[in-house]
């Protein structure tokens, strides 16, 4: 595959153009918040170390609001 979906499990898309990468290794499972913008770059906008089942909601809305940051400039 390519672009900025990778589909799951690797990527899942949280809707609004937002992306999650998940990662796993041997220190845990990590969680990177992405998007695309013009000109086909990639941003990674928060990423965070879990250490529970579900994301917090948090970590989420940071994502959001950063790439609200990035798609207003």
């Amino acid at each position: 595959m390519s672009g900025p979906d990778l589909g799951m499990p690797h990527t899942r898309a949280m809707g609004g153009g937002l992306f999650e990468l998940r990662l796993k290794a041997a220190e845990g499972i990590a969680r990177a918040f992405y998007c695309t913008v013009v000109g086909r770059r990639i941003v990674v906008l928060h990423h965070v170390v879990k250490k529970t089942g579900k994301t917090p909601p948090r970590d989420i809305q940071v994502a959001r609001r950063r790439m609200k940051d990035v798609n207003d400039d």
